[in-house]
């Protein structure tokens, strides 16, 4: 995908189509290599025999504190996560930390205490860690950028390239929970919308669903972009068409009303506690008992199926009975929510 901006927007950090453009026309094209190639959120390297997953991400989200939790807890999150849809355990966590001068040092303990718990939950450590202090109004407060890695079992195998016609689509919760609670806590609706982010660690989640072998084909967690991207990114590169049950979608009342006064679609909002997962059509039903049987994938849902046609393209069937094209984001409905 070329790049035909020449500066940077906020488009370009939403993870949608001007991100991709970005990633494939800067930064693939300068910095390409085997292990970057597959783009996926972790890259997989083989060490003496071993499988790793290595991943990186940065946290900028407005503001710190948040319904649910705060860029603390998001941060080992949204890094476990992305070890964990890839099928790999996490070894240990780094953690960097953009600060600016006259930053509260009773906020930072606050996000330092909050990693420690979330990290603590996950079973991985903060193994290694940086810290910088920028001039004041140059840094909105901190940044933090997480980086983790983790080790990959035997036999596990998942990738776009092992989706088929026929499997089944998953997801672990309700969607859009986080961006909307995000966004309301600005205070800049001004909307009483009683929502909290659902930050979570989906670790034992994509364990649970390991389980059962080959018949889970791909995992991914959809943060930027929300759901309707990260099927689009699946669908593509799978080479084949995703068909989504409207009626099947789990979205939270608040999370509709939001939505609707925002203009936007729950499909595309960011979610930091949930993982998609494509299974095969006979395991369905246990991939989803296995879900469900975790406090945190007690919102599961079949939402949709794996066909060959139209290749490349994500479509809802309405609850009107008919259907409509769902694209990959575009702009930034939402920034720094993560």
């Amino acid at each position: 995908m070329k790049l035909r901006d020449e500066v940077v927007t906020l488009a370009h950090g939403a993870g949608g189509k001007a991100t991709r453009a970005l990633v494939e026309g800067l930064f693939v094209e300068e910095l390409g290599n085997p292990l970057l190639a597959p783009l996926s959120d972790s890259a997989l390297l083989e060490v003496n025999g071993s499988r790793l997953a290595f991943t990186t991400d940065s946290y900028v989200v407005k503001p710190l504190f948040f319904p649910g939790g705060d860029i603390g807890d998001l941060a080992v999150n949204g890094t476990v996560n992305d070890l964990a849809v890839a099928g790999a355990r996490p070894l240990a966590l780094s953690a960097g930390f953009v600060i600016e001068e006259g930053f509260p040092v009773a906020d930072l303990r606050r996000i330092a205490a909050s990693m420690a718990l979330a990290a603590k939950a996950a079973g991985v450590p903060v193994a290694a860690g940086d810290t910088k202090v920028v001039e004041r109004g140059k840094a909105d407060g901190v940044y933090v950028t997480t980086a983790g890695i983790g080790v990959v079992a035997p036999g596990v195998a998942l990738g776009p390239e092992r989706v088929q016609a026929g499997d089944r689509v998953l997801v672990s919760g309700t969607i859009g929970d986080h961006g909307i609670a995000v966004m309301v806590a600005r205070g800049e609706l001004q909307l009483e919308v009683d929502l909290q982010s659902d930050t979570a660690c989906v670790l034992e989640l994509a364990q649970a669903l390991l389980t059962l072998g080959g018949e889970i084909r791909f995992m991914r967690d959809p943060t930027r972009g929300g759901v309707a991207t990260a099927l689009n990114e699946l669908a593509q590169a799978a080479g084949v068409a995703v068909h989504l049950d409207e009626t099947a979608l789990p979205v939270r009342p608040e999370v509709v009303g939001t939505s609707e006064i925002l203009g936007i679609d729950p499909l595309y909002v960011a979610c930091e506690g949930r993982l998609i997962a494509v299974v095969a059509a006979a395991s369905c039903d246990a991939a989803l008992a296995a879900l469900q049987a975790h406090p945190l994938g007690a919102g599961a849902a079949v939402i949709g199926e794996v066909r060959a046609e139209p290749e490349g393209l994500v479509l809802l069937e309405t609850s009107f009975g008919g259907s409509r094209v769902v694209d990959m984001l575009v702009g930034d409905p939402l920034p720094r929510i993560c």
